[in-house]
């Protein structure tokens, strides 16, 4: 499943920019512009978690931001502003950077030490 969205404008939410979302298995494409275009993109396997904001202008005109905590070095956090189905999109998202992750066998994981005391060295 592939997701294609525009970002909208607040007002009765409609498509009045040129801001282009495309969200698929492999990564994420952010589309800016009308003169001078540019391109930003994201593999799905670097999305590390995603939050949904809705505030209540957003609700009443049934759209969300989705923003995408990465991993990425160009873009640290990945929004995708004013959409709709900004929820099953956030699902998406996180479902597929999961599998994506798993596909390539890039699972992080966290070094947490219980004790605090990561820099001694033990007998």
């Amino acid at each position: 499943m592939a997701y294609k969205e525009k970002k909208r404008i607040m007002f009765f939410g409609l498509p009045w920019t040129f801001t282009t979302y495309e969200i698929d298995e492999e990564g994420i494409v952010i589309d800016t512009g009308f003169f001078n275009k540019e391109e930003n993109d994201c593999y799905m396997y670097k999305v590390q978690d995603v939050t949904l904001k809705r505030s209540l202008m957003e609700r009443m005109f049934g759209l969300g931001t989705v923003i995408c905590h990465t991993g990425d070095v160009t873009h640290k956090t990945l929004e995708l502003i004013h959409i709709k189905r900004s929820k099953e999109v956030k699902d998406y998202i996180l479902k597929a950077s999961e599998e994506a992750r798993l596909r390539r066998r890039t699972v992080s994981t966290l070094n947490i030490d219980a004790d605090g005391d990561m820099d001694e060295d033990v007998d």
